[in-house]
């Protein structure tokens, strides 16, 4: 297996979902060893520094890459497995962000309210311990909470020639912002231009389910990741894949129609899966389906439908390319 590791300069950040040119080709099969930078573009380091000094909306969650898969065409499946995802500092930053987050007015629920306080958080991370240390910044408590590394943004250059930004995400992926994206998981996206144009970043320390305030414990992230190529097939929105789950990621607002997106997809893939009536689906997923918030900040929000695989003694996705991509990871 070919690996190719790649570490950007600040001149090769990118901040949009299509429009870039890529920085290389990659064949189908290559394992990569990727640097990204934090959400922040690495301008919060302290407690002193506030987001509304420091951050530029048009400099927000920089991307690496877009690599060009060799071969990649409209209507292909890209499949991207995460190997490792190991933080490249020994802190993390979190932020909240003047009209911004789950719990203040915003420029879309516009109300008449200032904004929160705003404040930075610095995480201590101990790679030892395998933690990262909240300090309350307005009193005494502190707790070391298990580092739990994902990504929050991966996606491919959507559709049409369109031109989105890094912090939205949509059908492409971008910046879903699901602790599902994290080691072990296998994604799916529907290929929709030449070469697919495959970007990662946006690296948390950890995240709740819903990025409440508006950002995780951001940092920059060292990740290891093969990606290979299914010819046809490509999902109309992203699916994950991990040992214990199927699952789609559906991206709108307001946040019911991110459930319903996710929920149809699912629908319609355990139909094909299983060669069930759309009905029989519908039914047996209204039974046994997990539904998790992945944000509720971002441009759009996301919302996950997860499936169990315990329930079923058959049934593979993609023929198998999970356990296949899982199988190589096992041998970097």
């Amino acid at each position: 297996m070919d690996f190719i590791e790649f570490t950007p300069n600040r001149s090769q950040y990118v901040y949009t979902f299509g429009g870039a040119e890529p920085v290389m080709r990659v064949k189908p099969g290559t394992a990569l060893g990727l640097w990204s930078e934090d959400a922040f573009n690495h301008t919060l380091r302290s407690v002193d520094d506030l987001a509304s000094a420091h951050l530029d909306v048009a400099y927000l969650n920089p991307q690496t890459g877009p690599f060009y898969i060799v071969g990649a065409k409209a209507g292909d499946t890209l499949a991207v497995h995460i190997v490792s995802l190991t933080p490249a500092r020994s802190w993390g930053a979190s932020a909240t962000i003047p009209f911004f987050g789950g719990l203040t007015s915003t420029d879309r629920t516009a109300l008449l309210h200032p904004a929160l306080p705003e404040a930075t958080w610095i995480y201590e991370v101990d790679t030892d311990a395998g933690t990262v240390g909240f300090q309350s910044r307005f009193g005494d408590f502190q707790v070391a909470l298990p580092l739990a590394p994902m990504l929050g943004t991966v996606g491919v250059a959507p559709a049409g020639s369109e031109v989105r930004s890094s912090l939205v995400p949509e059908r492409f992926g971008g910046n879903m912002d699901t602790p599902e994206m994290k080691a072990g998981t296998t994604a799916y996206f529907g290929v929709n231009v030449d070469g697919a144009l495959l970007s990662i970043g946006d690296g948390h320390y950890r995240q709740g389910e819903g990025e409440a305030c508006g950002t995780a414990v951001e940092g920059a992230m060292n990740s290891v990741i093969i990606v290979e190529l299914i010819t046809g097939g490509g999902p109309l929105w992203p699916r994950l894949e991990n040992d214990d789950y199927w699952m789609v990621v559906g991206s709108s607002r307001p946040m019911e129609d991110s459930w319903r997106i996710a929920q149809l997809e699912m629908t319609r893939w355990m139909s094909e899966m299983f060669d069930l009536h759309e009905m029989d689906a519908y039914q047996l997923l209204s039974q046994i389906t997990e539904t998790p918030i992945a944000n509720v900040v971002d441009t759009n929000y996301s919302v996950v439908v997860k499936v169990p695989k315990k329930y079923f003694t058959r049934g593979k996705a993609f023929d198998g390319m999970h356990r296949e991509l899982r199988d190589r990871a096992s041998r970097i």
